[in-house]
């Protein structure tokens, strides 16, 4: 599907010519509506002329476009925005792409040569994105493109002033990226390689010729779109070639000891080390980029000892001080018991985001319930009394340092439903040990009994950063190892906010952690605050696929493995995505504000579900839309009379694919607790809906307007029309997709 910008708002500077004309041109020629901005000035900011932006604003109407020109300077941002919002009513898209060059050799630079190419590039990419920034925070929507340079990221000869203002404007939309991704605003960076009037004081004749714009606006409408998630990147193109960059840095060494002056022959001395990016890092934040030296105070204070980054220093310190995996692997820790009773179950599944809201959630919170039960992932907290206990320390071989221990994943398997009361002890042995260079894989096996009886199974897979290269292994047989999620679009998506204080809620399960409620420990840690336990995420998408697929049935429940990959933060939402192969459902979690998966290659195994229902599942060849259909139908059965009440009417449906109709549903929201039935209409229908099965779920996921795709002619209606408002509740609201 082409992508259309048709309803945009597209303003780009320096759009007489060059990069900025082809960008203006490209963006109208997909129905964008374009503010043509160019001062008409020289390449060294002198003189003055409209006839640039005319030009391109003429070519664009010419072609049946919408454009107007604006000659205002960049460093007068408000009225450039102004222009795009008297002509078209918004603004959507900014493309920094104004500059001018004043190259001189450092000696030779004067003030005004640094003054007006920062004026320019940086101060006036600054105030015209100011100026639309709340324009794109009310509508929830903006995509910004910032043009930096070759220049600014390696140096150039002669262009110390250029280079200087265009590293900065990366600063510049880094940061932005981070404070409009709540908002839906983007913002990336590209450092194009193309011929123009500014490339061709640097590059030969031939090679200007060759490079030519249309080979990097593809990638600037790319990035522009509402369909792209990118956020905060950087890019090189030219010749239709793109490439990202990101920062690279050495593993280090800490150059300093404990009660002694740091020196710089210190420095001298290790300074080869320093400098080698052989095991080198790959840090994508700032709190990735502050972990490390944060943590160089708990290793300095550890043991005192010259030696790598955090990471190394734990692995040299712990080879050469106790670390000796042959003889921990087959080790059993002390056995731990935990008793409990249905206090301890209800306040985990409150912690894992249960709430009375939901009827089906009233057998896991209230004790009187006929059905009342654990949740199957209840069964990680009384096998983590042993971590928690420190019963790690106790093992020979495995002298660490506890502040450089991550969880890394998690399987449990339970062989019977958990009781909801009663003693449980656990028996935990080290399963392996693994080499994975920058740390080491302790796999800790725990069994959990009742009485004799075997309850459930843990594999807890704990990363100790820095204690790797001791010559072990990289893999084993022993491992529960995650499994990637199938190549294709998931076949039941959930969207579920936690809360502000989740993390404080599910701590109480026996998580004591102060990472996840202290912010100062938080800090000291590289995060901007206290982060969501990974096993309450766990939690959330167990419950998820409990929900889905089992119908919240306990004993349905087999077993489930995540590998936890990036951080959540309490109040983010988590979107768990779910694909079901048999009896298996593969699983993945993301934050929805940022689109980092929290839960990565994750998998649900439960009992006797190996067919799928036709209810839920369409079989090989099926459609997308009888997934949403039958959600609705299961959410009816629950609030149907909610429903009619709110609704009151009776909904035709007819699917499409490949121009042929495939299905057809009613949803009777007007007779009776309602029902959803596949199939022609049996009595009267109020309004009939005809889209296709493709175009149907971009309106349910939210990124086709029910209005536009009726206006575009995607959507066809019969009967009352003014009913399509009800489309956002059903879809929406009862879907949950």
């Amino acid at each position: 599907m082409s992508l259309s910008f048709e309803g945009r708002v597209a303003l780009v500077t320096g759009a007489g010519g060059g990069l900025g004309k082809e960008y203006a041109l490209a963006f109208a020629s997909r129905g964008a509506s374009v503010v043509v901005n160019d001062l008409g000035v020289d390449t060294k900011g002198g003189g003055r002329s409209s006839a640039a932006a005319d030009k391109v604003v003429e070519e664009i109407r010419a072609k049946g476009g919408k454009a107007v020109a604006n000659y205002d300077s960049v460093e007068d941002g408000e009225k450039l925005i102004q222009s795009a919002l008297d002509a078209f009513g918004r603004i959507d898209v900014l493309v920094n792409n104004a500059g001018i060059l004043r190259d001189r050799s450092f000696a030779r630079t004067s003030d005004l040569d640094w003054d007006l190419i920062h004026r320019v590039h940086l101060r006036g990419s600054f105030l015209v994105t100011r100026a639309a920034w709340n324009h794109m925070k009310k509508q929830n929507f903006g995509r910004i493109i910032m043009t930096a340079s070759a220049a600014g990221i390696y140096g150039n000869f002669g262009q110390a002033n250029y280079s200087a203002a265009k590293l900065g404007l990366l600063g510049l939309a880094n940061t932005l990226a981070i404070e409009g991704r709540k908002y839906n605003i983007h913002c990336n960076t590209i450092a194009p390689v193309a011929g123009s009037r500014l490339t061709e004081t640097v590059m030969p004749p031939d090679l200007v010729a060759s490079l030519k714009p249309e080979y990097v606006a593809p990638l600037v409408l790319w990035l522009c779109h509402e369909q792209c998630q990118e956020n905060g990147g950087l890019f090189e193109a030219g010749a239709g070639w793109i490439g990202k960059l990101r920062w690279e840095r050495t593993e280090g060494r800490i150059v300093r000891q404990r009660n002694k002056p740091m020196t710089p022959e210190g420095v001298r001395d290790q300074w080869d080390a320093i400098c080698d990016f052989e095991n080198a890092t790959k840090p994508a934040n700032i709190q990735e980029s502050l972990h490390s030296v944060v943590s160089v105070l708990s290793q300095v204070e550890s043991d005192g000892e010259v030696g790598a980054n955090p990471a190394a220093a734990a692995a040299s310190g712990a080879t050469g001080s106790g670390f000796n995996p042959t003889d921990a692997i087959g080790q059993k820790l002390p056995s731990t018991s935990f008793s409990f009773t249905s206090n301890q179950c209800i306040l985990y599944a409150l912690g894992v985001g249960m709430s009375t809201k939901d009827p089906d959630s009233l057998r896991f919170l209230y004790e009187g319930h006929q059905d009342f039960s654990c949740l199957p992932t209840f069964g990680v907290i009384p096998s983590q009394a042993t971590i928690m206990g420190g019963g790690l320390s106790s093992i020979p071989g495995l002298s660490i340092d506890f502040t450089q221990v991550l969880h890394g994943e998690q399987y449990l398997e339970l062989y019977k439903p958990l009781p909801t009361s009663g003693t449980l002890t656990s028996e935990t042995t080290v399963a392996d040990i693994l080499d994975k260079g920058s740390g080491a894989v302790i796999l800790l096996d725990v069994n959990t009994y009742n009485g004799d009886e075997l309850v459930c199974y843990n594999q807890f897979s704990v990363f100790v950063v820095g204690a790797g290269r001791f010559g072990g292994k990289r893999s084993s047989d022993k491992a529960k190892a995650p499994l990637p999620a199938p190549k294709r679009a998931p076949d039941a998506v959930v969207i579920e906010s936690t809360t502000r204080d989740q993390a404080a809620l599910y701590r109480l399960s026996g998580d004591w952690n102060p990472l996840h409620i202290d912010p100062g420990f938080a800090a000291m840690g590289g995060f901007r605050a206290p982060i969501l336990h990974g096993l309450c995420s766990f939690g959330f998408a167990a419950r998820h696929v409990l929900k889905r697929f089992a119908d919240n049935d306990p004993a349905k429940f087999k077993a489930i493995k995540v590998r936890f990959a990036k951080p959540v933060f309490p109040g983010q939402s988590l979107q768990t995505e779910m694909w079901k192969e048999g009896s298996r459902i593969h699983i993945q979690c993301k934050v929805k504000e940022t689109g980092d998966v929290a839960l990565a290659g994750g998998y649900v195994d439960l009992h006797g579900t190996s067919e799928a229902s036709p209810e839920i599942l369409p079989q090989g060849g099926g459609l997308q839309s009888d997934l949403v259909f039958a959600e609705i139908g299961r959410r009816v059965k629950g609030l149907g009379s909610e429903l009619v009440k709110k609704v009151n009417a009776v909904f035709g449906w007819e699917i499409t694919k490949d121009g042929e109709k495939a299905a057809e549903w009613t949803i009777d929201l007007k007779n009776g607790s309602g029902s959803v039935l596949r199939g022609p209409p049996g009595g009267k229908v109020d309004v009939t809906f005809t889209l296709s099965d493709e175009d149907f779920m971009e309106v349910v996921t939210g990124k086709l307007q029910p209005q536009k795709a009726f206006f575009s002619g995607k959507l066809k209606v019969r009967g009352n029309i003014m009913l399509s408002q009800k489309l956002e509740v059903i879809l929406k609201d009862y879907a949950k997709l």
